[in-house]
C-alpha cells in the first residue's frame, strides 16, 4: 500500500504500529531523500493477507497522524520513464 501525506517525523515503526491492529504487517518503510536523509512524506506498507490489507486501507485512510490526514491507496508498480541516467 502507498501511504502519503505523512508527517516528517513518522518512522517505519510508527507506520507499522498504525497498521498492526488490522493484521500482520510484512514491512513498513518510509521513503527518505537520497541527499538529506529526510523523510519525503510517504511510504509503503505490505501485509501478509490481502483481506487484512483491504481492512487496513479502509481503517487508516483519512486518519489523522501528527496533525495530517493521511492517504492510503493500492501501490502501483513504478513505470520506467526511460529518462533516468541519460546524459
Amino acid at each position: 500500500m502507498y501511504v502519503s501525506n505523512l508527517g516528517f517525523h513518522v518512522s517505519g515503526d510508527d507506520l507499522q504500529k498504525l497498521f498492526e491492529p488490522f493484521g500482520a504487517v510484512a514491512s513498513a518503510k518510509i521513503i527518505s531523500d537520497r541527499d538529506t536523509g529526510r523523510s519525503r512524506g510517504f511510504g509503503f506498507v505490505e501485509m501478509f493477507s490481502e483481506s487484512e490489507a483491504t481492512k487496513a486501507m479502509a481503517g487508516v485512510n483519512g486518519k489523522e497522524v501528527e496533525g495530517r490526514s493521511i492517504n492510503v491507496s493500492v501501490a502501483k508498480e513504478r513505470e520506467n520513464s526511460g529518462n533516468r541516467n541519460k546524459w
